[in-house]
C-alpha cells in the first residue's frame, strides 16, 4: 500500500478520535464515542502495519496480541474503585514508551551519520530529496532513508522534538508511578518533599535546560541520558510534593503530559497521526487539569508544580461530637420527606453500592418523592467517576445534577444523603482559612433540614481532613458499609 492510503487512514482515525473526545462530554453520547475511540484506533494500527515501509509486520501483530491480551485482563479484573490508579500506571507506559522512542531516534541518527560519512557523504548536509545511496537505505530500513534526506536545520528541529518527547515522557513516568502508588494506597498520600523542596525541582529543571544546551550543541548522547534521569526524579519529587486531596487533578495533568510526549514523538518519527493524537490528549488533558483546579480553587500552576504555596498555619478546631443514627431513623426521615438529594462519593465505589442507590430512588421516586444526586466536579478520584457509577446503575441522567446546577436548593431540601464523601461537603473550605481545601467550592449540604452521613467510620477519609459536617446539630452519622446500610434502607420504604 501507498503513503496515500496511509495518509487517508490516518484521517479518518483523526477524525474519529475527536468525536470520541467530544462524545465523553455528554453521559448520553459517552458509550457510542468509546465506540468512535475503538473504531479509530483499529484503522490507525491497520494502515500503520500495512502502510509503505513499515516492517517486522508479523512481530507487530504478534505484541499487538499480547498487549491485547493483557488489556482484556486487565480491564475484566479492575474494579471501578482502581480505575484512577489503572488510568495512572497507563500514562506511565506513554511516558516510558516516548523515552524508549526517542532513544532508538538518536541511535539511528548515529547509526545514519556513521554510514554516510563511510560512503563519503555529508550528514546532514544533503539536499532535501536528494537520493540516498541504496547501502544506507537497505541496512537500516525507511526510517534511516528518511533521516538521511533531511538537511542541517531538519535535523536539528528533530533534535528539538527528540528531547522534548524524552524529558516529559521521563517526567511523565516516574509521575505516573507514584501517582499510581498515592491511590492504590501503596504510598502515603500526604505531600512530601525531600530537604530543600522546590529548590530542588529548580535545580533539576536548570539542569535539564543546560542539558539540553549541550545535547543540541553536539556533547553527545550522554547528555540525554543524564537529561532522562533529571526528569525522572523531577516527575518523582513533583508529584510526592501533592497531597491526596489533589489527586484527581494529578491525574488529569499527567494524561496532559503523555499527550504531549506523544505529540514530540510523532514530529521524531513523522508520524502525522501521533501528533495529532498526542496534541489532543495534551490539550483535552490541560483544558480539564484547569477546570478542575477552579472547582477546587487551586492554582493551577501550584499544581504542576508540586503543591507550590497553599494556606499556612493551624487549622480551627473542630468542636462537638459525631451523632449516631440507625436505619430505622433515617427511613422515618426519607419517608416524611419531601425532597431529597443525594451526594455519592469515592465510599460509594469502595462499597459498590450504587446499584443500591438506584433501587433505593426507584422506591423513593414511585412514593412522589423529589430525589436528585448532587455531583461535585472532583467526586471520587477521577473525573467523572460518580456519573458512571451511577449511569452504570440506570439512574436517570435527567436528576443527576452538577454542583453548580443543585446548590442554591439545599436551603429547600428536607433530606442530604452523603455517601461516603469527605472534601466535597466539608464546610472548613468556607470557614478556615487555614484549611488545606481553603476556597475550595463545596456542595452546601449542610443548609439542609436534615443530614445523614453514611461512612464506615469516624476517620478522616483519604485526605486526612477533618470535616465539621459530621459534628453539626442537623447531620447524623450513619455508620457502617454504605452498601448494607443502602440495603438496610430499601425494605423500610413504604
Amino acid at each position: 500500500m501507498d503513503f496515500g492510503f496511509t495518509i487517508a487512514a490516518y484521517a479518518v482515525a483523526g477524525v474519529l478520535f475527536i468525536l470520541s473526545l467530544g462524545g465523553l462530554s455528554g453521559q448520553e453520547s459517552a458509550k457510542r464515542a468509546v465506540w468512535y475511540g475503538i473504531v479509530g484506533m483499529g484503522i490507525a494500527i491497520f494502515a500503520t502495519i500495512a502502510g509503505p515501509g513499515q516492517g517486522l509486520a508479523a512481530l507487530s501483530i504478534i505484541l499487538i496480541a499480547l498487549g491485547g491480551a493483557v488489556g482484556y485482563q486487565l480491564a475484566t479484573k479492575v474494579q471501578m474503585t482502581q480505575m484512577p490508579e489503572l488510568v495512572a500506571i497507563m500514562h506511565s507506559l506513554v511516558g516510558l514508551a516516548a523515552v524508549f522512542v526517542g532513544f532508538n531516534a538518536e541511535i539511528e541518527l548515529g547509526r545514519v551519520a556513521a554510514a554516510m560519512m563511510a560512503a563519503d557523504l555529508p550528514f546532514p548536509a544533503l539536499e532535501y530529496g536528494q537520493k540516498v545511496p541504496a547501502l544506507v537505505a537497505a541496512e537500516f530500513g525507511t526510517f534511516a532513508n528518511l533521516l538521511a534526506k533531511k538537511t542541517a536545520v531538519e535535523v536539528g528541529i528533530l533534535r528539538v522534538e527528540l528531547v522534548l518527547g524524552v524529558w516529559i515522557g521521563a517526567v511523565t513516568f516516574t509521575g505516573s508511578v507514584i501517582a499510581y502508588g498515592k491511590l492504590a494506597g501503596k504510598v502515603d498520600s500526604a505531600a512530601k518533599k525531600l530537604p530543600g523542596g522546590h529548590m530542588l525541582n529548580i535545580a533539576a529543571a536548570g539542569g535539564s535546560l543546560l542539558l539540553t544546551a549541550m545535547y543540541l550543541g553536539g556533547a553527545g548522547t550522554w547528555t540525554l541520558v543524564v537529561l532522562t534521569l533529571l526528569g525522572l526524579f523531577i516527575g518523582y519529587h513533583l508529584i510526592m510534593g501533592i497531597g491526596g486531596a489533589d489527586m484527581p487533578v494529578v491525574v488529569s495533568m499527567l494524561n496532559s503530559y503523555s499527550g504531549w510526549a506523544a505529540a514530540a514523538i510523532g514530529f521524531s518519527l513523522g508520524n502525522d497521526l501521533l501528533i495529532v493524537v498526542g496534541a489532543l490528549v495534551g490539550s483535552s488533558g490541560a483544558i480539564l487539569s484547569y477546570i478542575m483546579c477552579k472547582a477546587m480553587n487551586r492554582s493551577f500552576v501550584s499544581v504542576i508544580l508540586g503543591g507550590f504555596g497553599g494556606p499556612a498555619g493551624e487549622q480551627m478546631a473542630v468542636e462537638g461530637e459525631q451523632v449516631a443514627i440507625d436505619a430505622d431513623g433515617v427511613a422515618t426521615a426519607l419517608n416524611e420527606a419531601d425532597s431529597i438529594v443525594i451526594i455519592p462519593g469515592y465510599g460509594m465505589a469502595v462499597a459498590q453500592a450504587q446499584q443500591g442507590v438506584a433501587e433505593l430512588t426507584r422506591k423513593l421516586r414511585a412514593k412522589g418523592k423529589n430525589v436528585r444526586f448532587a455531583i461535585h466536579p472532583v467526586a471520587g478520584r477521577l473525573p467523572g467517576h460518580m456519573n458512571v457509577l451511577l449511569a452504570e446503575a440506570k439512574v436517570p441522567y435527567d436528576i443527576v445534577l452538577e454542583m453548580d446546577e443543585i446548590n442554591d436548593d439545599f436551603p429547600e431540601t428536607d433530606v442530604a444523603i452523603v455517601i461516603g464523601s469527605n472534601d466535597i461537603v466539608n464546610p472548613a473550605a468556607q470557614d478556615d482559612p487555614n484549611s488545606p481545601i481553603a476556597g475550595m467550592p463545596v456542595l452546601e449540604c449542610w443548609k439542609a433540614k436534615q443530614v445523614f452521613v453514611s461512612k464506615r467510620g469516624q476517620g478522616t477519609g483519604y485526605s486526612g481532613i477533618e470535616n465539621p459536617l459530621f459534628f453539626k446539630d442537623n447531620t447524623r452519622m450513619f455508620y457502617g458499609d454504605a452498601k448494607a446500610s443502602i440495603d438496610k434502607l430499601i425494605p423500610m420504604i413504604d
